[in-house]
């Protein structure tokens, strides 16, 4: 028998008996008048579509949508149980180990800020960081551009790179008097339903050849010249994604004079700074050559992979503008931009970046880091290719160490990717894009044997 103390614990007290009794009156029918109303209520909100029912979801109707191109890849290879499966889908840095990699610049910026008592977690202003925003403009334009001496630069922090497009071409849907964008084909799977959501019409200009597996610069100059006057064009800014392409400076002056010379708007995607060539100043000579004849354009930035804040989601969006006081009504129009769209920007990730990036100590062990990075990119560029012509893969693949930056585009067609998924469980997007990241010593020569069969049993 339960000792009293615990009887009463178990057993309901009086006053206890009353508030559940009254609770029941209110809540369950005790007259014929009531038990109606009731009967009357419950018909209601059982006939009503979104209350929980027999009825079929308002939603059912909707299809499922398909993964994406991209982000669908990691989804298929974590499905797969193989032990020898290369994942060579998403743009993310891998080490020799094939694991994840956290800057030690970024580590140790981390803890400074963890360790500061005088840290808050109020809310950025809709601009973001002023100290991350001044930085980050200079980090692309170079701290002695004329755009910055002159005011001239209007700087919002935003959601990594997909988030600075996405601002920049609703400013321009609501502000520029051109309201077409042109985008070199092939291009990033996300630009186009970027801008076309934004409120912007896509079109194209030719980029790549698919004969040389280098870049179609007469195509790309015909396209842009039949562009009409005062076009949007996207640039990549460097380590052109998919296929790791670049124009020559020679080409770039080619193509700023004629951009330039009927008006067209440049808008730059900078997603790899200093992670294509391991030089930040190199990798943004394209930019700083529009930028030093006057004129005016937009830059998207982001610091996941130069930086490895995937995650973080930490972004910029520039306007050099033609004047100060321009600068000054654009940045209050940006601002009514993101304001309904996400208010204001995340903290963590932007005080990382400002940490290093106004820090020479810091910035230079970033620097040393980011280097090895690129290095191992190129690196494995050389491997790869020296281990199928080591097997006398059927081809010319020098394309491969041609190109630059975190992808190549190998000349794989779908049918021969899809082949390598199902024979050697090699797992890149259906255009043969693939991620240079994902590759290391051990598994460069279980791909390489994939790409020859490929080539060899299908053609």
């Amino acid at each position: 028998m339960a000792p009293a103390n615990e009887r009463a614990a178990q057993e309901p007290s009086p006053s206890a008996d009353r508030r559940l009794s009254t609770l029941v009156r209110h809540l369950l029918p005790s007259s014929p008048r009531r038990t109606a109303a009731a009967a009357d209520t419950s018909a209601t909100l059982e006939s009503f579509p979104t209350m929980a029912s027999k009825v079929a979801s308002v939603f059912a109707g909707i299809a499922q949508a398909p993964e994406d191109p991209i982000l669908g890849v990691t989804v298929a290879f974590n499905k797969d149980p193989s032990p020898v499966k290369i994942n060579l889908g998403v743009g993310a840095y891998r080490t020799e180990e094939g694991k994840p990699l956290v800057l030690n610049v970024v580590r140790r910026a981390e803890q400074m800020l963890i360790n500061d008592p005088s840290r808050v977690k109020e809310y950025l202003p809709i601009t973001g960081l002023a100290e991350y925003n001044k930085l980050s403009a200079k980090l692309i334009f170079g701290a002695d551009s004329p755009a910055i001496q002159e005011n001239r630069v209007a700087t919002v922090q935003c959601l990594s790179g997909t988030g600075s497009l996405r601002v920049g071409g609703e400013f321009l849907a609501k502000h520029y008097h051109e309201r077409t964008i042109y985008i070199p084909v092939p291009t990033w799977g996300n630009h186009p339903k970027v801008f076309t959501l934004a409120g912007l019409t896509v079109r194209s200009y030719r980029y790549y050849d698919p004969a040389t597996r280098g870049l179609d610069f007469n195509g790309l100059l015909e396209d842009l010249s039949s562009a009409p006057l005062g076009s949007i064009v996207l640039l990549h800014a460097c380590a052109h994604n998919p296929t790791g392409v670049d124009p020559t400076i020679d080409q770039w002056e080619q193509i700023r004079q004629l951009m330039r010379s009927k008006s067209l708007l440049p808008f730059f995607d900078s997603a790899y700074q200093g992670f294509a060539s391991g030089s930040l100043d190199k990798d943004a000579q394209p930019v700083r050559m529009f930028v030093a004849d006057g004129g005016e354009l937009l830059m998207a930035q982001s610091y996941a992979k130069n930086m490895g804040m995937y995650g973080e989601r930490v972004g910029a969006l520039s306007i050099v503008c033609g004047s100060a006081d321009v600068a000054v009504r654009v940045e209050s129009q940006l601002k009514l931009v993101i304001r309904p769209m996400y208010s204001s920007p995340p903290l963590h990730g932007p005080s990382v970046v400002a940490t290093i990036l106004k820090d020479s100590e810091m910035f230079n062990e970033w620097t040393v880091e980011l280097k090895a990075m690129a290095d191992r990119i190129i690196s494995m560029r050389q491997q790869l290719f020296d281990a199928l012509k080591s097997r006398g893969t059927p081809g010319d693949w020098s394309h491969i160490i041609k190109q630059i930056g975190m992808f190549t585009f190998t000349g794989l067609n779908s049918e021969q990717v899809a082949f390598m998924r199902q024979e050697y469980h090699i797992y890149m997007t259906s255009d043969g894009r693939i991620s240079m990241a994902g590759l290391n010593m051990r598994n460069v020569p279980h791909l390489a044997d994939a790409i020859h069969a490929a080539v060899t049993q299908l053609k």
